[in-house]
Formats: structure tokens, sequence, C-alpha cells
């Protein structure tokens, strides 16, 4: 008798999959789009995330702010990349808000980020991550704010923050490596007490919807980075055990100094792509657990992470068996695969949109929570049709982020009253909020459709997420349906039921009706004429 592990079913599964896809999506030609047999329908819950990347202003800024006017242009700039993002229906942008020892808000810990204003250490004359919160929220978006944790650079890059720079506050806590680069030191319990202290100047300061941990890991084997003296030689730990407890310290350290403050603040990672070797298929010497590490694994299973953005550049045996692996082990948490579409512009790889579609369906079909996209550039570029492909085929209704259940606050809040549409806007009375809660807490979901009552359950039905006023203007798409409905939603994700818009007390035909109304009520007007015809002619008769 042959019993099945999970592990088999997942790999049967994916070789299912993997054939399906890769027969379905076979491509023709760069820019043509295959067939595929069989849609499943738009998720109400997705993470739709982007990682905007300002490192060198590779995805912004493209401007720097060296006067008032270069410092709207900045703005400006910035905004236009959230509308393409609002378009495509992303509710999470992941906003590098930590570069290398260096910060893109006004900051008592380190100094200002070099990309701003060209300048290390130079004040841009407004607070970025301040405004890029106030400009996602605006459009319904979560702000995480990206921090890169082990990595600070070259030796001559932080020579330009002068006495400001970790090298020269905190040298105990920096090693240099090959080739200049420099590192936080893992080893140092010091190292996870100073990531945390970021963390939670940030929390603390700012609305932000979330915290992801980049480069949480230690570096590459190419470095030749070692902190093994500090390994303790009575310990009990292996040499591996005692690194991944190091980079699982700065995890939890940061977990218990934000949860306390915000605890509906979803803090996630960017792990290594390819968790564990599976017993299958090898992940090529390049994996969190053994390389670098990592073990997310357990930062779920612990919920001192509540979702995980990992890393899955590759395609084909190198995606597929790793992506189910990732979904197998959740512990009830979302994982949200990051796609290499950089790989889709010919300078960097030669990937397919088709390649990239598959990838995108297998995830979306093994329910493991959303995708992201590294990086904004090749986005709102459209390369390749990714864009369009996007807004059209993924995301072309909003969706809503995830339940964060693990929490243990699973009670809704109370459902807003009185809904009322006038004038081109939606109004309605809020939600009733404790004085002991922030108003901020209380957001706001918007439904419609053209059927009374409106279904909140459907995403097609879901037209703005996560208003902040009690009243919304209604958009293009807002203004082809009839009837409206409104749900009070909280951080953490927990929904109301729906407050529905009275419904009127006469029905509107719909058009296809129209005609037939107007035959059957002409032919009523018809028979009733003849009726009375025929009686004054029986009356003058008489």
């Amino acid at each position: 008798m042959l019993i099945m592990t999970n592990q088999h079913k997942a790999f049967l599964l994916w070789m299912f999959l993997h054939f399906v896809m890769t027969t379905l999506f076979a491509q023709t030609a760069d820019n043509t789009r295959a067939e595929y047999l069989y849609e499943k329908e738009h998720p109400l819950r997705e993470t739709r995330a982007v990682w905007l990347t300002t490192i060198g202003g590779l995805d912004w800024p493209r401007i720097q702010a060296t006067d008032a006017s270069s410092r709207e242009r900045q703005k400006q700039e910035l905004t236009r990349i959230l509308d393409q993002y609002q378009r495509a229906n992303i509710n999470t942008v992941i906003f590098q808000t930590r570069v290398r020892a260096a910060l893109l808000y006004p900051s008592k810990i380190e100094p200002w980020e070099l990309s701003l204003t060209g300048v290390a250490g130079k004040d841009p004359g407004y607070d970025p991550l301040a405004f890029c919160i106030d400009e996602c929220h605006k459009r319904g978006m979560e702000l995480h704010a990206w921090v890169v944790c082990i990595p600070i650079g070259t030796k001559d890059r932080q020579a330009k923050y002068g006495a400001a720079s970790l090298t020269r506050k905190r040298p105990e806590l920096v090693k240099t490596a090959k080739g200049g680069e420099m590192f936080m030191i893992p080893g140092k319990p010091e190292t996870a007490d100073y990531i945390a202290s970021i963390c939670k100047e940030i929390v603390e300061n700012y609305d932000v919807d979330g915290i992801s941990l980049d480069y949480i890991r230690y570096p590459e084997s190419i470095y030749n980075f070692s902190d093994e003296n500090l390994y303790p030689r009575a310990s009990s730990q292996s040499k591996a055990d005692w690194k991944r407890e190091n980079i699982t310290r700065i995890v939890r350290r940061v977990h218990d100094v934000v949860k306390p403050i915000k605890p509906w603040v979803k803090l996630s990672s960017s792990p290594i792509g390819k968790y564990r070797d599976t017993s299958r298929y090898s992940a090529g010497g390049w994996n969190g657990y053994n390389a670098v590490w990592q073990d997310p694994i357990l930062w779920l299973k612990e919920d001192w992470q509540d979702l995980l953005f990992p890393m899955m550049y590759f395609t084909g045996n190198n995606y597929y068996p790793f992506l189910f692996q990732w979904a197998e082990m959740a512990n009830g948490h979302p994982i949200c695969p990051g796609l290499g579409i950089y790989f889709l512009d010919p300078r960097e790889g030669r990937w397919t949109l088709n390649e990239v579609r598959a990838e995108m369906h297998t995830a979306r079909n093994s329910g493991i929570g959303g995708i992201a996209f590294y990086r904004g550039e090749f986005l709102t570029n459209n390369t390749k049709g990714i864009y369009d492909t996007t807004c059209e085929e993924f995301f072309p209704y909003p969706a809503l982020t995830a339940r964060m259940t693990w929490m243990g606050d699973t009670l809704a809040p109370s459902a807003p009253t009185y809904i009322k549409y006038e004038s081109g806007t939606l109004h309605w009375q809020p939600s009733f909020i404790p004085q002991t809660t922030l108003s901020t807490y209380i957001l706001y979901n918007v439904y419609g459709s053209n059927t009374y009552p409106v279904d909140v359950t459907k995403a097609e039905n879901l037209l703005a997420a996560k208003v902040r006023d009690t009243h919304w203007q209604l958009n293009a798409r807002a203004q082809k349906v009839r009837h409206y409905a409104v749900t009070a939603i909280d951080r953490l994700g927990n929904e109301s039921r729906a407050v529905q818009e009275e419904k009127p007390a006469i029905e509107l035909p719909k058009r296809i009706q129209v005609p037939q109304l107007i035959n059957r009520d002409l032919k009523g007007v018809s028979k009733a004429s003849d009726k009375k015809s025929k009686k004054d002619k029986k009356n003058k008769k008489r």
C-alpha cells in the first residue's frame, strides 16, 4: 500500500500544474498573449506588492531635491508612480526606507540617504517617508517600510557621511569584508538591538502599515565574511544553529519592540526564494537555511513575522517545487512570492511574459496569499506588456489584504450607519470607535453593483478599499453601478457587516427591458381605448 506524504502530494500537484502551465503558455511571440483553459475567480483578499527601490534612485527619485522647485518635482515623480500602481490595483508598496545605514526620514539614529539630494546626509527639505505614507493611504494602499538590515555599503560610501556614519558612531557593530563592503555583525546581540531601534523609531513616528526586513541574513560566501570568532566554544549549539539564531534574534527583537506599540503593523521579510532543498529538487547550494542561515518558517510558526515576500527570481524547476514548499509550510500566514520581472528586460535576462504569467497563475491557484514584483520600474514601464497584463488579466478589481487571524483578535468592528448618495459622492455615518482607539484604526470599504443588496463577498463589487474618510467621491467605474454598500474594516483586516444604500422605491428597468415595457404599455392603452369606444357606442344606442 502506497502512503503519500504531504510532500509527495505537493510534488504531484506541482508536476500536474507545471505540465498544464508550460503547455498552456507556450510562447509563440514575446508580445502574444496565449489563451488559457480556465480562469480562477479573482480573490477578494490578496496581497499585491511592489518593491519601490530608492538606492541610487533605481525606481525613485530620479530628480534630486536641491531647491524648492526640484523638491516639488521629486514629489510629483513619486505621485505619478503611485498613480500607476493604483491603476494596476496594487495594494502594498514596499518603500525602501533604510538603504545602507541611511534613511529617508529625519532620524535621531542615522543620517539622510544621499539619493534624495545627491549629498550624503543632506536634508531634502521635506519628509519623504511621511509624504509617501500619505499618498499611499489616499489611494487605499498600504505602505511597508523596507529596512535593509546587514549590509551598509562600501567603506567609501560610509566615509561620505562623516561623523554621522554608523562606522563612526558604532564601529564595534561593523566589519569590513572583501572588496571594501561593510556589514553589521549578526553575532553581536547589540546588532539586533540597533536594527530594532530603527524599526521602533519608524513605528512610533509614522502611520506605517508594515516593517519589511531585507537582507536579514549572513553575507554571501563571495565576501569572505565571518564572525565565527564570537562563537562560544562551550556552546551546545552547532555553528550553523548559532548563526541561524543570530539572524532569528534580530527578527525576534524587532517583533518584541514593534508589536507592543502597534500590533497591527505587519512584520515581514524577503528571504532567499528557496527555503531548503526538497526531497527531489536541489536548491543548487543557494537556499536560505543552509547558505545564509535564515529560518523564516520558524519565524512564521512563532508569529514573529506576519507574512513573507521570498525572492523567487527563478523559472521552471527552480520556481515551482519551491513555491509549493512555501505553501505547504506557511503555518496559516500569507506568503507572497517575489517575481523577478526585471528579467523581462533584455538587458537583465531572457524571460518571456508568458513565463511570468504562468508563475502568477500558479501562485494564485495555490492559495499562497499573493505576489510581489521586483522591481517597480519594470512594472510601470510595461516591460514586455507586464503592466497591461497585470491590469487587465490579474488585477482588474481592487483587493483587500489578508486578515491577521494569528494575532488572536478576530472581532469585527461595528458597521457604519446611514449611507447616502449625493452629487457624485457617497456619504456614511462612521462605525462606533471607542475613545481609547486611534481613529486611523478603523477604515472603510466601498462596494457597488447593479443588484440589490450588494454582495460584499465578490471581488468585482469592491470599488474602493481602506477609505479613511466617511465620504468617497465616485470614480468612473462606480458611476456605472446603481447600488452601494459600505463596510468598516480594522487594521487587522476584520471587516464588519455591510450597510446597504436604501433600495429605491421604484426600480428602474434594465435597458434590455425598456422596449418590452413600452410595447406592453402601448398594448394596454390600446385595449383600454377599445373598451372605452365599445362602451360609448353601447350608451349611444340606448
